[in-house]
């Protein structure tokens, strides 16, 4: 165990890096965008390369807050199946489920690797910009290696072995701030 928990905060690190530049990414999006509803706006006119360039930012997006989803427990379950099973069943499917996980996380690093040493097109954003597609190709891999490091935190990343009465009980038991004399 004292190999797990450095690799945790390193994940919770990594994680919150991820979350940074999704949104890093978003106001990216929608800082070009802004810029060319004002130019269209002030000259009338259009800027070719706006659209293109914005959507560069969509896979690092996808694949990024696919593993922020991850972390948080927030993938494709079936919970009210796996909760009306024995206990033993359930950490039976929970093992299983993470390893279908982890098997998902090993396959986008290999291929998405072999996809990112591969990739040689550029992007015509304009006849000035010119962005290699291994600017978008290398968060495949990127995020294959984030999911396996996710896999630290075990069976906390699946929801069903979230005991609601406890979080609730737990959530009555704090304080929230206020205190009347």
């Amino acid at each position: 165990m004292g190999v797990l928990t450095p690799l945790r905060r390193v994940s919770d690190l990594v994680n919150q890096v991820a979350i940074v530049v999704c949104v890093g990414c978003i106001l990216a999006m929608l800082g070009i965008s802004f810029t060319a509803f004002l130019y269209k706006l002030i000259t009338g006119s259009t800027l070719s390369w706006t659209y293109s360039l914005a959507r560069l930012f969509l896979p690092w997006i996808g694949f990024l807050s696919m593993t922020i989803s991850l972390r948080y427990g927030e993938h494709v379950t079936m919970t009210l199946l796996v909760r009306s099973l024995p206990r033993v069943m359930v950490q039976v499917a929970a093992g299983l489920c993470l390893a279908v996980i982890g098997l998902f996380a090993l396959m986008l690093t290999w291929y998405g690797w072999d996809y990112f040493t591969s990739a040689t097109q550029v992007y015509m954003v304009s006849d000035q910009i010119r962005i290699p597609s291994k600017v978008t190709a290398i968060v495949v891999p990127l995020s294959g290696i984030l999911m396996l490091l996710h896999l630290v935190h075990g069976f906390a990343l699946l929801e069903h072995f979230i005991d609601e009465q406890d979080v609730i009980g737990e959530l009555i038991d704090t304080t929230d701030g206020e205190h009347r004399s």
